[in-house]
C-alpha cells in the first residue's frame, strides 16, 4: 500500500509567490548601456557575460571602437584563419563567420555562456550589440567598465589594435557608413551642448542682474532663508 505524500500547501504558495516576485524584478530591471570605446574585448565580454547570467539586461554600443591586445597584423591573421574554418561536407552547417564588429563581440560573449541550455539562451536574449550609437540610445546614460579599459589593463608600450579596422579588412562593408553617421551624431551633440551651456549662462546672468529678485532675496535672507 502506497503512502500518499503530504503536500505542504503553505510552502507551495510561498515558492510560487517567490518565483513571481523574482520574475517581476528581472523583467523590470534597468537596462545597462555600455560604451565599448577604449575597452579590451575579452575583458569586457567576461564582465558582461556574468551580468547576463545574473539576469541583467545589457546593451553594448560603439563595438567598432573596441580594442584587442596584440598588434594589428597578428590579430588579422588569426581572424583570417578563423574564416577558413568550415564544415567540409556542408559549409552551411557552420561555423558562421560574422564580419560586423557588433556580431564578433556578440559571438565572443556567447562563447562565455552555456548558450545551448535554456538558461544560457535566456541570457543571450538579454544582450544587444550595436555598431555606432542608435538614435534611440543617443541621449541615454552610458557606462564604462573600469577593469576592462585599455589604460588600466595594458602596459604603456603594449601593442593593441582596433576591432573595426580588422573587420573592415576581413569583409565588413559598412565601416564608412558607420563612420559618417557617428561624425554627424557627435557634431549634433556638440552643437546641442554648446547651445545648452549658453542658455544656462544667459539665465544665470539674467537672474543675477534682476533688481527685483535681488530685493526679494535680501528680504528672505534677513528672515534666515
Amino acid at each position: 500500500m502506497k503512502i500518499p505524500k503530504i503536500i505542504n500547501l503553505k510552502k507551495l504558495i510561498y515558492l510560487y509567490i517567490k518565483s513571481l516576485y523574482k520574475t517581476y524584478i528581472l523583467m523590470n530591471r534597468k537596462v545597462i548601456i555600455v560604451d565599448a570605446r577604449g575597452h579590451l574585448m575579452g575583458r569586457l565580454a567576461s564582465y558582461v557575460a556574468k551580468q547576463l547570467e545574473n539576469g541583467q539586461r545589457v546593451v553594448i554600443v560603439r563595438c567598432e571602437q573596441m580594442l584587442i591586445s596584440g598588434n594589428h597584423f597578428r590579430n588579422k591573421l588569426k581572424y583570417m584563419d578563423f574564416l577558413r574554418k568550415r564544415t567540409s561536407t556542408n559549409p552551411n552547417k557552420g561555423p558562421i563567420h560574422q564580419r560586423a564588429p557588433s556580431r564578433i563581440v556578440w559571438r565572443v560573449i556567447r562563447g562565455m555562456l552555456p548558450h545551448t541550455t535554456p538558461k544560457g539562451a535566456a541570457a543571450m536574449g538579454r544582450l544587444k550589440c550595436f555598431d555606432g550609437v542608435p538614435l534611440s540610445l543617443n541621449a541615454k546614460k552610458k557606462m564604462v567598465i573600469p577593469d576592462a579599459l585599455k589604460q588600466v589593463r595594458l602596459k604603456p608600450r603594449s601593442k593593441f589594435c582596433n576591432i573595426g579596422d580588422i573587420a573592415k579588412e576581413c569583409g565588413w562593408t559598412k565601416s564608412q557608413l558607420i563612420s559618417d553617421l557617428e561624425t554627424k551624431r557627435v557634431s549634433k551633440n556638440h552643437e546641442w551642448h554648446t547651445r545648452r551651456v549658453k542658455l544656462q549662462r544667459d539665465r544665470k546672468n539674467a537672474l543675477k542682474s534682476n533688481n527685483d529678485l535681488a530685493k526679494i532675496n535680501s528680504e528672505l535672507q534677513a528672515y534666515g532663508y
